[in-house]
């Protein structure tokens, strides 16, 4: 029995009985996706409350920026050098947040754990996608008026500035996040050994 042979019996001999496949090997796209149990459903509810409760990101009344003014904001104590260097590029994109075309509301409730998990995470510089009108009040344009309100509230941001055509011009904006307690650490850490 020449190799070939001996290798197909020996395969068959360790798959042994097996059923193959139908002809049509696809997913049945009609099939009904099993509905979330009650529980699931309760959790999910406490979930989004437990998330709306604790941000503070206020949909008050906001002064509407011209919409051709670019945004730019710097934390007390943060160099201008810093912004210079987000407004340039400087920075590599470590997460981006898309909002375009979506109600003011969803954009709230995707802004604040946006910004918490990518401090939590250590990331320092974010790319936020907006879009911007040509209208003072169109939505896209109040969108940019809330989003600089609320970028200002919280205490993670430590700058921010509208980002360089490239990346999305006016639409677009750049946000810079102070290190976290355990990032300085670790700068600490790096220092430390380097010193010896």
């Amino acid at each position: 029995m020449n190799q070939p042979l001996r290798d197909n019996s020996d395969f068959r001999a360790l798959v042994g009985d097996v059923k193959p496949l139908p002809p049509s090997n696809r997913a049945d796209p009609s099939a009904h996706r099993k509905k979330p149990s009650e529980a699931q459903l309760a959790r999910r509810d406490w979930a989004e409350e437990e998330m709306g409760a604790r941000n503070f990101l206020s949909d008050d009344f906001v002064d509407l920026l011209p919409p051709f003014d670019p945004m730019e904001y710097r934390h007390e104590g943060i160099q201008q050098g810093v912004v210079d260097k987000l407004k340039h590029g400087g920075y590599s994109v470590q997460a981006q947040l898309h909002l375009l075309r979506r109600p003011l509301s969803e954009c709230r409730r995707m802004l604040f754990p946006f910004i918490q998990e990518a401090y939590a995470h250590d990331l320092r510089s974010v790319l936020i996608v907006h879009g911007r009108g040509r209208e003072i009040d169109s939505p896209a344009n109040v969108l940019r008026s809330y989003l600089a309100k609320w970028l200002s509230q919280f205490e993670e941001v430590q700058a921010y500035v509208s980002a360089q055509p490239s990346e999305g011009g006016l639409g677009a904006t750049w946000v810079m996040l102070r290190k976290s307690d355990r990032a300085k650490a670790n700068n600490r850490e790096r220092q430390q050994k380097r010193r010896g």
